[in-house]
């Protein structure tokens, strides 16, 4: 059962005291009706959906493969059409376009509907977030592009970065719903898809540093060398990344290959990626080898944890 008192404006929930969320605003400057919505409970959006409880908002979720990752304290529902229904702003966690316009159609056929906002913080690309956000102003309801950037382990930390973009107004009045995702936030931009295509940037280069410290590690141990001297060398040196840092010693060395994205993920960013610079007549020769590794990658081993990229190459 959810512990929950107040205390002169401070909730208490689950034997802590948390700074009680502001208030969801809505065009008339009246508190938008129901609770914060969540839809997709994937490796990201349980751990999101999760915060959101955490930082003193009722959450009602759902999920199309059920409740079990449903975070304590939330409500699950067994639909869109409900969620829609009890909540004014509605966060996604989907695992691309497709999925988002589907979620947007059903939030439209909801009867009853309450929502009034739609933060989406699935990685779509800028064409299917101006799509989304077209089809949901259309009815009223405003759309917030807000993809994000850290991994599972960073959404745990709150040291998720969510990069959001969108008008003045949908933008302020889903503040606290932001707020209570990450302690890191950056609007980019005043209309939807551009945090699409900061995102899109990011993952690039990740995809990249990845692939090509996974050839030079390779390399090395080829030559006789340490993994774990060269990964010392490399972080004091000017080759150092995110790579080096992070999911090479978290990941590689100790064997655990659990960063919680799968590389199916990561081809899918790198190919929208590419597709958004084609739409733009922008360089993309070393997009393009980028984006062969990892469908290579994805296709052989398909749904493995994308620092599995290692031995992939290693084994070329």
């Amino acid at each position: 059962m959810l512990n929950q008192v107040q205390e002169s404006g401070i909730l208490i929930r689950y034997g802590r005291a948390v700074e009680e969320t502001r208030e969801v605003r809505g065009r008339d400057g009246e508190p938008c009706a129901g609770s914060v919505g969540f839809v997709g409970l994937g490796n990201m959006g349980s751990v999101l959906a999760g915060n959101l409880v955490g930082a003193g908002h009722a959450v009602v979720t759902h999920d199309a493969l059920g409740a079990g990752r449903s975070p304590e304290g939330a409500v699950h529902v067994p639909g869109v059409a409900e969620v829609a229904r009890r909540a004014g702003v509605l966060v996604l966690s989907l695992p691309d376009g497709a999925a988002s316009e589907q979620v947007a159609h059903e939030i439209l056929a909801a009867p009853g509907r309450r929502v009034r906002y739609v933060v989406d913080t699935s990685t779509v690309g800028p064409a299917a977030a101006r799509s989304v956000a077209g089809l949901l102003a259309g009815s009223g309801i405003g759309y917030v592009d807000a993809p994000v950037s850290g991994g599972v382990a960073g959404a745990r930390a709150r040291t998720l970065t969510v990069m959001y973009a969108g008008g003045d107004e949908a933008c302020s009045a889903v503040e606290g719903v932001l707020a209570g995702l990450s302690d890191r936030r950056r609007r980019v931009g005043d209309r939807p898809g551009m945090a699409q295509a900061l995102k899109l940037a990011n993952n690039f280069l990740s995809a990249t540093t990845l692939a090509a410290t996974s050839e030079a590690v390779a390399f090395g141990l080829a030559a006789g060398l340490d993994m774990a001297t060269m990964l010392d060398v490399l972080n004091e040196s000017s080759g150092r990344s995110a790579a080096t840092g992070d999911k090479f010693p978290a990941h590689v060395l100790t064997g655990r290959y659990a960063a919680g994205f799968a590389n199916s993920l990561m081809d899918k960013d790198v190919r929208l990626y590419l597709r958004a610079v084609a739409e733009q007549d922008g360089p993309a020769a070393i997009g393009e080898v980028t984006g062969a590794v990892w469908e290579r990658f994805a296709r052989a081993e398909p749904g493995a944890d994308f620092t599995r990229i290692f031995p992939f190459v290693e084994g070329s």
